[in-house]
């Protein structure tokens, strides 16, 4: 999802510049210097990158809440109406892909417990502010996508949506507010999708932190920065890795949208929605082998709700993958993406097993976090005991 987002703001930025400036620039060169920037703030310091996202989000929530007041002071006939919230609407065809792309868009809430290491108090305050984002994402959205739909009225508002885009919000505020404020509005979008771009890097970078420090990737991937704290190594990794994706889809001159926005943070939304799902899974089986304080709610019941909702979604977005790709039903592409996934689960499979094997106090370790230094690992001489 982080790299299919740079084509996404390649495009956009590079619209923008042609619309508001008249210059010629391609989407690649937009991507490139989102990637520059990016790279650098990657190996920096946390408490500044957190600065830079919160002050973005702050804004771009400012302008977003303006937006949704005049599109509901400015209702389409005259006349407020919720017939687009009605409950029914989750009975209706194509919910699968509705429900992997509403679950795209909260990616990140889950992020918080990556950064539960950088905190003062990780289980209160990592708790918080997955509360707290889960909370306000949802609100925002909702509120969003209604006020939408009553500026353009119930029955017009897939029209719209098909015609416009991304610009639709900015077209139905336009003949209501100054056309500095629209945009404002236009480049917080762009914002928006840097912001998206430097924190799914930084959940990327900790993640192959995370592994190398266990040990089950390389471990260089588990040093930081002796200067900033940063997991050097990770993401100098996905910097790398996000470059020759990039000059690859420029020298196919592929759909940046298409192709590489769409696509490609698609088919993450749908990783993120079988990792959910799995986890979710995970935390039943936990909870039943261990002795635990969570209470029966948070131990049991919530888990296994959990686990049971995410599952049939899971079942029913793949069952419409095709509808969210926009290909023929027939397309190869519709199962080449989702068994992508299911390679790498084998693959996942495959290294553990052969970890348990040839190295088992690594095997042992996973998982364990921090806590994962506190066992010898064969082949390791330093952290082998005296």
């Amino acid at each position: 999802m982080q790299i299919g987002l740079y084509g996404g703001f390649g495009a956009v930025l590079a619209q923008f510049l042609h619309d508001r400036y008249g210059w010629g620039v391609t989407w690649w060169l937009c991507a490139l210097a989102a990637w520059a920037a990016v790279a650098v703030l990657g190996v920096l310091r946390i408490d500044l990158n957190g600065a830079v996202l919160a002050v973005m989000l702050i804004a771009e929530c400012a302008v977003v809440v303006v937006f949704d007041a005049v599109m509901v002071t400015h209702p389409a006939g005259g006349t407020v109406t919720v017939d687009t919230l009605a409950p029914t609407h989750v009975l209706a065809a194509g919910i699968g892909a509705a429900l992997v792309t509403a679950i795209t868009g909260f990616v990140g809430f889950e992020g918080t417990v990556v950064f539960s290491e950088e905190t003062k108090d990780p289980r209160r305050t990592v708790a918080r502010a997955t509360y707290l984002a889960v909370a306000v994402t949802g609100l925002l959205y909702g509120l969003s996508a209604w006020a939408m739909s009553v500026a353009t009225g119930p029955d017009r508002i897939v029209d719209a949506a098909r015609a416009d885009g991304t610009d639709l919000i900015f077209h139905l505020v336009s003949p209501h507010l100054g056309a500095s404020v629209v945009t404002i509005g236009r480049v917080l979008f762009i914002t928006s999708l840097f912001a998206a771009l430097l924190s799914f890097h930084h959940t990327v970078a900790r993640y192959l932190f995370a592994l190398g420090r266990e040990r089950v990737v390389p471990a260089p991937f588990g040093r930081t920065s002796r200067r900033t704290g940063a997991p050097k190594v990770g993401s100098m990794t996905q910097s790398g890795l996000a470059l020759a994706v990039l000059v690859g889809y420029a020298a196919a001159d592929a759909d940046p949208i298409v192709h590489l926005f769409f696509w490609v943070t698609v088919t993450g939304g749908l990783g993120v929605l079988i990792l959910m799902t799995v986890t979710s899974a995970a935390v039943v089986g936990y909870f039943a082998r261990t002795s635990h304080h969570e209470g029966h709610w948070r131990g049991t019941v919530a888990p296994l709700t959990a686990t049971l909702a995410l599952a049939a979604i899971l079942a029913v977005t793949l069952r419409e993958f095709d509808t969210l790709l926009g290909v023929d039903p027939h397309s190869p592409l519709r199962w080449l993406f989702p068994a992508a996934y299911a390679a790498a689960a084998l693959l996942g499979a495959v290294w553990a097993l052969t970890l348990r094997t040839t190295n088992p106090p690594v095997y042992a370790a996973i998982g364990l976090g921090a806590d994962s230094h506190t066992l010898p690992l064969r082949n390791d001489p330093i952290r082998q005991p005296a």
